[in-house]
């Protein structure tokens, strides 16, 4: 956090709001129009006359520490966060800051982008591509850069607030191509019926190093104080997250979908009761994503189960959602190949030969295959969906990695490095019984005094290996059949809860928001 607070705007415009006789202050000069924060009418300001243009949404809570007010720097320039919008799509929304420079006058914008944050800036563009040259994955030469094309998204002018600088479209749809290049920069074209493609080009930042004061005092999910149910058993489910778009319920583990938002029917689908995950979800611990970087605390917010599916020897790992309030989200990865810690990329590597070129780093092929989840606890900001595949390809580094996860709406890279179960158990402090349980290097049958306990340990891993790659089967109860019998009470209920959950008992991956098909 930054020793001094950016120094307040020195110019203000104040007048009624018009429709509910709120105040209205203008802080910035060139800001075309604004949104009440409390009758959510939008305004646009021509001198010093406001004109009531429509009404906003309400806005889907979000985990962002950000809030109108929030002033930060960059490169040395004071901004203030005096408004956003925020878009919304099939798998859920997204918000984009209106970052005001007071001293050029300049606006950016300051987004979220699956789970990190990205300041972009308006630029003017002479040629840009038509929407139909669009294709997923492919290369892209914009204004003479060459990118590669992400994400394709049809998305909706959902909501704003504040005050912004130009006045929001309501309701209007907007196609939006997500770019990403080699450089790690971020180009955004997005495309509305009857107006010139708007262009902007951005890169990662981190939330620390803009010196930013007057955040959000926690993030503390708006769901908080609404009664809701689980729509398969009834118990409570309380999302701790400000946008978790998928919560498990605690009693029955059914994926419930969120991201209709507070007031909407509430949709789930049914999953198997799974096993606890070694490290407890809600548990915090000190990890450094990057080797011998700062260790940072990252709180387990979801857990996933994943294999791979096809004709060839199949896979399991799992995936812990972790969370840190300023850095966003990751990914720490338990596989039979051992442990490591991945982030989201905001760029994409270059491709070089049968590998990858990634900041001056040659990465090559090490395999490909696709991936499923299987299973899930806890809260996620994408919607889990049930038997969506993606495709994932690894790159190999020595102890680093780069992971392609490529769905039908996204392309995804993600980069990690292996880490050491030692690590991982003392940063999150687990006891010798979850460290026996993340163990990856050790012996199961190791000789003296020590072969029953192997054994006993060999057994349990082999029973869970067994189980994992029973969930990504096409006859999830088999196992049941095969232990309890063909007439059995078990068998037979394990049949009739396939039915009603649509014959598969796992549920989707990251639904194109976020990779992770890191085995």
């Amino acid at each position: 956090m930054a020793d001094e607070t950016p120094a307040p705007t020195q110019r203000r415009w104040r007048a009624a709001w018009p429709n509910c006789g709120a105040p209205v202050e203008f802080a910035s000069a060139h800001s075309a129009s604004a949104v009440c924060s409390f009758c959510r009418s939008t305004l646009l300001r021509d001198g010093e006359t406001l004109l009531r243009t429509g009404e906003s949404a309400e806005l889907f809570a979000d985990y962002s520490p950000l809030q109108i007010g929030t002033q930060g720097s960059w490169q040395g320039a004071p901004f203030t966060a005096l408004g956003r919008v925020q878009l919304a799509y099939e798998g859920g929304c997204w918000s984009e800051w209106h970052a005001f420079f007071d001293a050029s006058g300049k606006s950016a914008w300051l987004s979220e982008d699956n789970g990190r944050f990205v300041l972009s800036w308006p630029l003017p563009l002479a040629q840009p591509p038509a929407q139909t040259e669009l294709k997923l994955g492919a290369q892209q030469v914009v204004d003479g850069e060459g990118y590669r094309v992400a994400a394709l998204t049809a998305a909706t002018l959902h909501a704003a607030e504040g005050e912004l600088p130009q006045a929001p479209k309501l309701g209007q749809a907007v196609f939006v191509a997500e770019l990403r290049s080699s450089r790690d920069s971020v180009g955004s074209l997005e495309y509305c019926d009857g107006e010139a493609p708007r262009w902007s080009v951005g890169r990662p930042v981190e939330l620390a190093d803009l010196k930013l004061v007057n955040l959000r005092d926690e993030s503390v999910a708006q769901w908080a104080g609404r009664s809701l149910s689980c729509p398969s058993c009834g118990s409570a489910i309380q999302p701790h997250l400000n946008q978790a778009l998928s919560v498990t319920c605690g009693q029955c583990q059914a994926v419930v979908d969120l991201s209709g938002g507070p007031g909407q029917a509430l949709r789930h689908h049914e999953q198997a009761i799974g096993m606890e995950p070694p490290i407890p979800l809600g548990r915090t611990g000190k990890l450094a994503l990057i080797k011998g970087g700062a260790r940072e605390p990252w709180q387990v917010v979801g857990f996933l189960e994943r294999c791979t599916r096809g004709d060839d020897e199949q896979y399991f790992w799992r995936e812990y959602l972790l969370y840190n309030r300023l850095r966003g989200f990751a990914f720490l990865v338990d596989s039979d190949e051992g442990w490591s810690v991945v982030s989201v990329l905001t760029g994409a590597p270059s491709p070089v030969g049968a590998g990858v070129q990634w900041q001056g780093q040659q990465f090559n092929l090490h395999e490909r295959y696709q991936a499923v989840t299987t299973h899930v606890l806890g809260e996620f900001f994408w919607r889990v969906r049930r038997d969506e595949l993606t495709d994932v390809a690894d790159y190999r580094r020595g102890d680093q990695f780069l992971s392609c996860e490529r769905s039908d709406q996204e392309v995804t890279w993600s980069l990690g490095r292996a880490m050491d179960a030692s690590e991982v158990a003392q940063a999150f402090g687990l006891n010798p019984q979850q460290q026996k349980q993340i163990q990856r290097d050790a012996s199961p049958l190791s000789g003296g005094g020590e072969t029953l306990k192997g054994l006993i340990v060999f057994v349990v891993l082999a029973l869970l290996i067994v189980g994992l790659m029973k969930a990504c089967s096409d006859e999830p109860c088999e196992s049941t059949k095969q232990t309890f019998g063909p007439q059995s009470a078990e068998y037979q209920s394990c049949l009739a809860n396939q039915r009603r959950s649509g014959g598969y008992s796992g549920s989707g991956g990251s639904g194109g928001s976020w990779g992770g098909g890191h085995k």
